[in-house]
This record gives structure tokens, C-alpha cells and sequence, in this order.
């Protein structure tokens, strides 16, 4: 069997979790990353992962090996991709994250184009409003919103969206607007990202940034269960700009106390810190980052 092959497979695994996930990163059947792995421990004579019908493990000297190992795959692969230098060359599997409801408005959309430069490509993608570990779920590629989390990763910033109170024209016809942020007290709030229904949002005045203490009947760490909540004249969610497209675009949504939320986050996209970062992640990348700051600007 082809060492290299060999090499490739039981990093997958280890990166991957297990030899499903690895299969599919890969792009080949399970058997033959499971005999793979098999001829490399055969042949180094040490057990690289621990197997149980539950999960796969990497044992310890699994681990120091794939440490050595994995940045000379990436700098082989980047290596052969700059020699031969086309776009034709742009293969193999790239997993990319990104919140829900950003994900299926924004990043969903792009992936034709994407396909069609780089048609060798295999994409996986993960939509999920609670952030993903990249290592453990061998995330290549992701976008995030707001703050980054992950220490040992590379930001690259493609924009910014600004956060805005939004409700229906039928929640307002009965309750009324906020002419205020302190008027949010008498107001059904739709919360997200917090539990029990109660959460500060952050507004800006002539002191500056202050919070309101809001309270509301629904609550999830899912937006799209809150854009729902909105759309069904539920109550006023606190939404991102770029969250105002599809359903939200209608005339019937609006946006109130725009003179308070003066605030706005971060959109970047984040890779691991590795020495070698494979040609197709590069070029996945700076895709995303063109394509991403247009579709920002224009909301």
C-alpha cells in the first residue's frame, strides 16, 4: 500500500475523530482508510490510535507522531500546488463553519461560484450557531461574528454589521414602539444567546454605551428560532444587519430605536495556526474574503 497514502489516512483519522469522518475528508471508502492505518501501525509496530465500538482515540505516541507528521503533508501539498500553480490543481476536501442563520443567507449563495472556479473541491459545510472547536471537528475554514475565541487561531477581518432592534409591523400595531431603550422594559424582547428569557443589550447614548435589561417569552441559542419569533409578530429581536435579507427584508418588519444602536460586530474569517496551510484553504479563503466583503457592503 502506498505509504503516503498510509501517512494521509491516520491523520485524517485523528484530526477527523474517527474513520467515517476521515473516509469522507478524504473522498474514500472506510475500508481502505481502516487498512491504511492498519499497514502503518503494522509497519512502525506501535499502536497510533485506541479502538473501542464507541469512539476512536489517538494513544500517545499517536499523538507526538501526527504532531511530526501533519506539517510535512501540509508542506508537501502546498509545495506541489505552487509548482504546478493552476486552478485545475485546486483538489480535495475543506470543511468550513459558519453561524446558521449567516450561513444559509450569505455563505450558502457563494458556494456555486466557488465550486466553479475551483471544481475540484469537495466542501463540507457545517452550519451551527454555537461555535465549533476546529480541532476536534477538523474545521478548516471558518466565519465567525463578534469576538474570536480560539487563541492559537488566524483572524483576517472581511467586515463589519451592525446589530439593530427589529419587530413586526403587527407586534407594534399591538404594543406599540420603544421610543427609548429604557421603553424595551414594557416590550416582549426575543432573546438569544441566554437562558430563563433575560439578557442586557447594549445601546449607545450621549454618555455613551450603557445596558437595558431586557426580558421576553422565547429565548435560544438558535437565531433562526428568534427570526422566526420576529416574523410571526412574537416580539423585538436584536439582530445583526445582515440578518435584514430574505424574510426579514419584507416591509412588514422594521427596525426601531436606530438612533441607540450605534453598534456593530466583527465578521472575519479564522484558520488554525499551522506553518502550512494547504492550497485549497488559501484559495477557499481569500474566495470568501472577496466575496464576503462585497455581500457586506451591500447590506
Amino acid at each position: 500500500m502506498d505509504k503516503l497514502f498510509e501517512l494521509r489516512a491516520f491523520v485524517a483519522v485523528a484530526d477527523a475523530g474517527g474513520f467515517s469522518a476521515a473516509a469522507r475528508h478524504i473522498g474514500v471508502p472506510q475500508p481502505a482508510i481502516s487498512k491504511a492505518v492498519a499497514e502503518l501501525e503494522k509497519r512502525l509496530g506501535i499502536a497510533l490510535l485506541s479502538r473501542s465500538t464507541r469512539k476512536v482515540a489517538v494513544t500517545e505516541a499517536g499523538r507526538r507522531y501526527h504532531d511530526q507528521i501533519k506539517p510535512l503533508l501540509e508542506a508537501m501539498e502546498q509545495a506541489e500546488a505552487e509548482a504546478i500553480g493552476s486552478t485545475e490543481t485546486i483538489t480535495g476536501a475543506i470543511r468550513i463553519s459558519a453561524p446558521a442563520t449567516f450561513g444559509r443567507l450569505h455563505v450558502l449563495p457563494l458556494l456555486p461560484a466557488l465550486l466553479s472556479r475551483y471544481p475540484g473541491l469537495r466542501v463540507d459545510v457545517v452550519l451551527a450557531d454555537p461555535k465549533r472547536d476546529m480541532a476536534d471537528d477538523g474545521i478548516d475554514l471558518a466565519i465567525r461574528i463578534g469576538a474570536i475565541d480560539e487563541q492559537s487561531a488566524v483572524a483576517r477581518p472581511v467586515g463589519t454589521t451592525a446589530l439593530v432592534c427589529v419587530g413586526s409591523t403587527r407586534y407594534f400595531a399591538r404594543r406599540g414602539k420603544p421610543a427609548t431603550p429604557a421603553d424595551l422594559a414594557e416590550h416582549n424582547c426575543l432573546i438569544y444567546g441566554a437562558e430563563r428569557g433575560t439578557m442586557d443589550w447594549l445601546f449607545k447614548g450621549p454618555q455613551g454605551v450603557y445596558p437595558v435589561t431586557v426580558r421576553g417569552n422565547l429565548s435560544s441559542n438558535s437565531a433562526e428560532t428568534i427570526r422566526a419569533g420576529i416574523l410571526g409578530g412574537v416580539g423585538i429581536g436584536l439582530m445583526t444587519q445582515v440578518s435584514l435579507t430574505g424574510e426579514l427584508a419584507h416591509p412588514d418588519i422594521v427596525t426601531v430605536l436606530d438612533e441607540f444602536t450605534a453598534m456593530s460586530r466583527d465578521v472575519s474569517l479564522i484558520w488554525p495556526n499551522r506553518r502550512f496551510i494547504p492550497a485549497r484553504v488559501r484559495r477557499a479563503t481569500e474566495f470568501f474574503a472577496e466575496a464576503l466583503a462585497r455581500r457586506l457592503a451591500d447590506h
